[in-house]
């Protein structure tokens, strides 16, 4: 198959790109490398160079994606392009509705041009906001109902989505989408060739890391009076390995008209102390935490309910002890203490 993969110098983007090569397909990598980095293209362009043509441009350059689409054939898109933090967003809203809403219309629109069959989407658990308890574990069933311009800007996608692919089957035409809402990201590529590298820093797991590392002074912790076992929040984290796993699951069994949604994510939660304890184990050392107050926002619970695309594609993590999802962030990050930067 034909895949053009967005996003694709990006934490998941590259490991997406790394795995469709492996699997034997072709693959166009579009990025226009604000937040992505050459050199994750550089290392997954070892797995397979002659099926992978990158391209330094913007998901929401609508003649590159004609020029792109038409002379690769591309039959099937992973859409990873968007900007990922809540807080930005707040502040920044129109940026989010620009990059992440607006650009993904201009590929859509692209993809019909070019009569892609097959589109799955980079979504978010985001888009549920905070579920009353009744909905955790979250299923997909939950209402979408967001509280930061972030989440709304990946739900108009999936409304945007669902639209097309009605239009489409009454037009007889062959699309068919899969929105995948995903929780918490973690881990690296077992491989050590790929790995997590944001500016800034924003996730648990990579932030106590880098403090293993000396790359910061301390973690905080935002909030420790949550009605938690702990006191502090419990979060799904899903190995990126996982999730990948599942995008090519779904993108195999996509057919024409379709319109799926799945939750990914273990099935239970890790808190944040746990995750500190659980760095302590992996790496053997100790570093400073400090106690913070609550973050504006922050739920104090939120896990997936990930039957459903286990039960209609025989999906489910294999890693779910967060000891060995933090081994594999480790590896990478001791190995590249700075990141992808040399």
């Amino acid at each position: 198959m034909n895949v053009l993969v967005t996003g694709a110098a990006g934490y998941i983007g590259s490991h997406a790109v790394r795995r469709l090569l492996a699997d034997g397909h072709t693959v166009v990598a579009l990025d226009n490398l604000s937040r992505g980095h050459q050199a994750a293209i550089d290392a997954v362009r070892q797995t397979a160079p002659s099926r992978l043509t990158f391209a330094r441009a913007d998901a929401g350059d609508a003649d590159a994606l004609d020029t792109l689409l038409a002379q690769h054939k591309v039959n099937a898109v992973m859409h990873f392009a968007a900007y990922a933090l809540v807080g930005e967003s707040v502040e920044e809203p129109l940026l989010y509705y620009r990059n992440n809403t607006s650009a993904a219309v201009t590929l859509i629109e692209a993809c019909v041009r070019a009569g892609v069959e097959r589109f799955v989407f980079s979504s978010t658990c985001a888009t549920y906001g905070d579920p009353p308890p009744e909905f955790i574990p979250i299923p997909e069933s939950c209402p979408q109902r967001p509280i930061n311009p972030y989440g709304w800007s990946k739900l108009h996608v999936e409304h945007v989505l669902r639209d097309v692919t009605h239009a489409a089957s009454r037009q007889g035409r062959p699309f068919a989408f899969a929105a995948l809402r995903y929780f918490n990201v973690a881990g690296c590529d077992r491989s050590g060739a790929l790995g997590e590298d944001h500016d800034p820093e924003t996730h648990l797991i990579p932030v106590v890391l880098q403090a293993v590392l000396g790359r910061r002074d301390a973690v905080t912790i935002f909030g420790t009076d949550y009605p938690t076992p702990d006191g502090t929040c419990i979060r799904d984290y899903v190995h990126v390995e996982d999730l990948i796993n599942a995008h090519v699951a779904v993108m195999d069994a996509l057919r024409p008209g379709e319109q799926r949604a799945y939750n990914l994510g273990i099935g239970r939660g890790y808190s944040v102390r746990e995750v500190i304890d659980s760095v302590r184990r992996v790496t053997g050392r100790e570093f400073v935490v400090r106690e913070g107050s609550r973050r504006p926002g922050d739920p104090p619970t939120l896990y997936a309910d990930p039957s459903l695309i286990r039960s209609e594609l025989g999906w489910s993590a294999s890693i779910k002890d967060i000891d060995e999802i933090v081994a594999t962030a480790w590896a990478w990050f001791r190995d590249h203490p700075r990141g992808y930067a040399k």
